[in-house]
């Protein structure tokens, strides 16, 4: 198993990269969320994840161990491959993913291109237990026991407008500022609107 990769970046795509790592050049499959943290250095160090199937050996590589971790339980998961995994840590940063998972938010796991109802409630049930184990749960608990953002919800809900486009919102501005009042949540969100 190839755990990480370090060398120097020869090619960089949103969806790939090519690290040149004593003369071979390695395609590695990453994520929007790893893509965004690359900046232009020339230098590149990657968490991998190599997947052998028997016509291919696919590698995955990630910013972060937290991200990886994430990846590797979602593709335990029945239905969700490597490139589902891929897309919804595009779609989504590591920890909106555990917090969806932590607070049963099936809508937010829904939300990621390709995955319906039911493969999202599979996700929830059969991770649940697992994610409170990847490193990073301390930011998990204290956003999954914020009363806040539930509130604020159920206010924007009541006024008519989207539980799925009012929660995204919601999510920016706590990532922005934990500690907004349910009062500045729902002003955020109506600005935003």
């Amino acid at each position: 198993m190839i755990t990480h990769i370090k060398g120097r970046l020869t090619e960089k795509n949103p969806t790939y990269v090519v690290i040149d790592c004593n003369g071979v050049g390695y395609h590695i499959h990453i994520s929007l969320n790893t893509y965004g943290k690359i900046g232009g250095e020339e230098a590149l160090f990657l968490y991998t994840y190599l997947q052998v199937r028997e016509d291919s050996h696919t590698l995955f590589g990630f910013a972060d161990k937290a991200e990886r971790a994430v990846f590797q339980l979602l593709i335990s998961v029945s239905g969700i491959g490597a490139n589902t995994a891929r897309t919804m840590l595009s779609s989504l940063v590591p920890e909106e993913v555990k917090n969806a998972i932590v607070q049963n938010d099936v809508a937010t796991i829904q939300s990621v291109k390709g995955i319906g109802a039911k493969t999202a409630q599979r996700v929830i049930l059969d991770l649940k237990d697992k994610i409170l184990k990847v490193e990073d749960i301390a930011e998990v608990s204290a956003i999954s026991n914020n009363t806040n953002k539930e509130e604020a919800l159920s206010a924007l809900e009541v006024l008519g407008f989207a539980r799925r486009q009012s929660e995204k919102l919601v999510q920016k501005a706590l990532r922005a500022n934990p500690s907004l009042s349910v009062e500045e949540l729902i002003k955020f969100a109506l600005k935003n609107l």
